[in-house]
């Protein structure tokens, strides 16, 4: 008699773990295959000698998305502490000019008014309106299936319809932020939101700009033992509903039986279920779960998100004038984002992201030192020569943050380890390194993510920053959710 599973997950990221939880406490029997040895996907932790470095994601908003699981395990959330962040951000230019935005937003307005000479009013009706685009888009197009009519048909979708001029559809990122602020320097800060799904700001429409919203009006937060915390909570809210999980375990298939799924083929078995939800990304697993299904080819050769560079440094000394989050800005945001999407190289001017979470975590690295988590946005791999770009990468980082810092930084490096788009790839599986599968570098990139549904497999449900409704921890969790609720009233 074979043995048979109600849901197999594919994949152990955040998204995978956040719909074990979910279709668990529903009742369903799941069963997570993860072919790396820990749960987490790209939310993993390693040390470096005395140092911890988390690996992925390092900026952490909607908490709220989190806090749902444990209302729903009935969890205390209070347990999940986060450490007192007083700065949000550290930002520098190469000419010297240094802002520190705090978490509160009105501190925000008043560093930006007062160091870029920016207009208040501006200012604050800018901030007002994402956060008015946000909570109107949100419940429709983030929290629910756009591929599902009748789950947007009520009030929240005519709120958002009336909001629609708001929302610049027939602009871009940049055009909206060019238009609206004086200082180039200030649409560089508000461009720099297309990144965080792998975005160029001169192509990506407008509607991203909200993304300001959770980091400036909410702003981020730092769990207390950073953001392996997120992987440990949820992973051990998943073993309290009793999912199972095998590690170190490849599936190399999804089987199906005349358009239904029926299970899963590993490295070490075959499986069977109802259900199959993948936390791979969506092209990886067309491509490699499913070499004989009808691919959603539109969808899928689409333009990829960039990828990154990663330099994990343990460094010898404390830089107080540094805190979690720190941008080291280009002159030429255009010729950057050219650089990466257009010429598929990076940039020789780059912009320099630096997190360093021993300013809060307590252990992450020796008493006056840091870790540093330096990330360069790159392109995805198409062949470089990744050994040489990433020589010649770390002297431009090295000498962009020594004469910005005002001290040698290269005799100060410990310990180090590096990341970059062909591990990326071979890691986590993004396809060419993306980190978010398909970028949003179109007017309707929205609409054209890959459903949390397969339309041609009844019973094979997707999840993750590849697919619907994109990019970043929350909008993952929300992915979770949203397959989650489908499968649950199916």
């Amino acid at each position: 008699m074979r043995k048979k599973k109600d849901v197999i997950i594919i994949g152990s990221g955040v998204a995978g773990l956040a719909a074990s939880v979910r279709l668990a406490h529903a009742g369903h029997q799941v069963h997570v295959f993860e072919v790396n040895s820990f749960p987490g996907g790209k939310i993993n932790s390693k040390k470096l000698g005395e140092y911890r470095f988390d690996q992925g994601p390092s900026i952490l908003t909607g908490i709220e998305y989190i806090k749902e699981l444990y209302d729903l395990c009935g969890e205390d959330f209070l347990e999940f502490e986060f450490a007192e962040l007083t700065t949000s951000f550290n930002y520098f230019f190469n000419d010297g000019l240094r802002l520190n935005l705090s978490s509160d937003s009105k501190q925000i307005v008043e560093e930006l008014s007062s160091k870029l000479s920016e207009n208040k009013r501006v200012l604050t009706s800018h901030l007002r309106k994402m956060d008015g685009n946000y909570r109107a888009i949100a419940p429709l197009f983030i929290e629910k299936s756009l591929h599902k009519w009748r789950s947007l048909i009520g009030a929240p979708l005519l709120k958002a319809l009336i909001r629609l001029p708001k929302y610049k559809l027939s602009k871009t990122m940049h055009e909206q932020n060019a238009k609206r602020f004086d200082n180039p320097r200030t649409v560089q800060i508000f461009d720099r939101f297309a990144s965080y799904n792998g975005s160029h700001p001169y192509q990506a429409p407008a509607m991203l700009n909200m993304i300001s919203h959770l980091e400036i009006n909410v702003t981020p937060f730092l769990p207390k033992n950073g953001m392996i915390q997120i992987t440990d909570a949820i992973y051990a809210l998943a073993l309290k509903q009793g999912v199972k999980f095998n590690f170190n375990e490849k599936i190399t298939s999804i089987e199906s039986e005349n358009g239904k799924v029926t299970g899963v083929k590993s490295n070490l078995g075959t499986y069977y279920a109802d259900k199959v939800i993948s936390n791979m990304d969506v092209t990886t697993t067309y491509e490699q779960l499913l070499p004989n299904a009808v691919h959603p080819t539109k969808i899928l050769e689409q333009e990829k998100s960039s990828s990154a560079v990663v330099f994990y440094w343990g460094i010898n000394k404390s830089f107080p004038e540094l805190t979690l989050h720190n941008s080291f800005f280009t002159d030429n945001t255009k010729k950057e984002f050219d650089s990466i999407f257009n010429e598929k190289r990076i940039c020789d001017d780059p912009t320099i992201y630096v997190n360093i979470t021993s300013k809060y975590v307590e252990g992450d690295a020796p008493k006056g030192k840091e870790n540093w988590f330096v990330m360069i946005n790159s392109p995805i791999d198409v062949g470089q020569d990744w050994h040489s770009e990433i020589q010649i990468l770390r002297k431009i980082t090295l000498k962009k943050l020594s004469k910005i810092l005002g001290e040698d930084i290269e005799p100060l490096i410990e310990e180090e380890n590096i990341l970059e788009p062909r591990t990326i790839a071979s890691k986590y599986n993004g396809k060419f390194g993306s980190i978010y599968g398909n970028s949003s570098n179109n007017k309707f990139s929205a609409f054209h993510r890959h459903a949390n549904f397969s339309t041609k497999i009844n019973g094979l449900y997707f999840v993750g920053v590849s697919v619907h409704p994109g990019g970043g921890i929350p909008l993952a969790l929300n992915s979770a959710k949203i397959a989650s609720d489908l499968i649950i009233n199916s």
